[in-house]
């Protein structure tokens, strides 16, 4: 139950029971984003798991169970969620997501990166440049970032929405880029 200031009550499922209940019925994609948001706000994977065994409604348990194996609360937005997912469904399991990496220009924190590979994939949505500090300051931050880190050797692919939308191209750009990777390191 929850009481608004005027005083007015609703009725209102816990976080994890609505993780739950939008697993049932919604694509893996979305219900992975809505689920990872939940896990960074507090919701418990223990307690979605519990309710999940412990639940009355059998409809949607396989996608249910589906989803809570795939969920990560270290992705910080929706373009994570579905970058890892889209790694995962490639077979890509070496790719962790939020690696701090020591540069000579400062500790940096990757999307994802393949620490053995020194691989990096940043997921580039426009709130990163544009929500938080003035545009030219976010770009010249972000070129002196990913200088320092291709000095220490590493690769950074940068993908947008739209590439999320053509995983063929994706998966070949990747592969792409652990081919050059393996190139450069024999």
């Amino acid at each position: 139950m929850i009481r608004t200031s005027d005083g007015r009550e609703f009725l209102a499922t816990s976080l994890q029971r609505t993780v739950l209940d939008c697993a049932r019925i919604l694509p893996l994609q979305h219900a992975a984003v809505i689920g990872d948001h939940a896990l960074r706000k507090g919701a418990s994977l223990m307690k979605m798991k519990a309710l999940l065994d412990e639940g009355q409604e059998k409809r949607g348990s396989r996608r249910v169970q589906l989803l809570l194996d795939a969920l990560d609360g270290r992705s910080e937005s929706a373009g994570e969620t579905r970058v890892r997912l889209l790694l995962h469904s490639f077979g890509l399991r070496t790719y962790t997501p939020q690696v701090e990496i020591s540069t000579s220009g400062g500790l940096f924190r990757a999307d994802f990166a393949d620490r053995e590979a020194k691989i990096i994939i940043e997921f580039d949505g426009t709130g990163k440049y544009t929500d938080y500090r003035p545009v030219e300051e976010v770009l010249l931050a972000e070129r002196r970032r990913e200088n320092a880190l291709v000095e220490e050797g590493w690769l950074v692919l940068r993908l947008q929405w739209k590439h999320l939308d053509r995983p063929v191209e994706l998966k070949q750009r990747i592969t792409a880029m652990a081919a050059r990777s393996r190139k450069m390191s024999d």
